[in-house]
């Protein structure tokens, strides 16, 4: 896999989890509203191209610890791609560093 790929899917990660962290928001915002369906996020593998996040509503009622819990692990999931990301730029900046000398 090249470097760019790394980056590429790091990149795909970090953009599904800010869609998750849209869905939680949406799901707090509205809990209280009446006839609200909660948002479910669910993560599916792209071939060569990352993953990509899909939002449906979902029949079960949200509550705030559950919404809590999806927010720590969608943050800890994007600080972990966000490294992944930054690593995979600091090797391209290494190796174009070599190929120049």
């Amino acid at each position: 896999m090249s470097i760019s790929g790394i980056t590429s899917i790091a990149l795909s990660g970090m953009r599904a989890q800010t869609t998750r962290v849209g869905a939680i928001a949406n799901n707090i915002a509205n809990s209280s509203t009446p006839g609200y369906a909660r948002q479910n996020t669910s993560l599916t593998s792209v071939v060569s191209s990352g993953v990509q996040a899909l939002v449906d509503p979902t029949a079960s009622d949200g509550d705030p610890a559950t919404e809590l819990t999806d927010l720590t692990e969608a943050e800890q999931s994007y600080k972990a791609n966000a490294v992944v990301f930054e690593t995979g730029a600091d090797m391209w900046e290494m190796l174009m560093s070599i190929k120049r000398d």
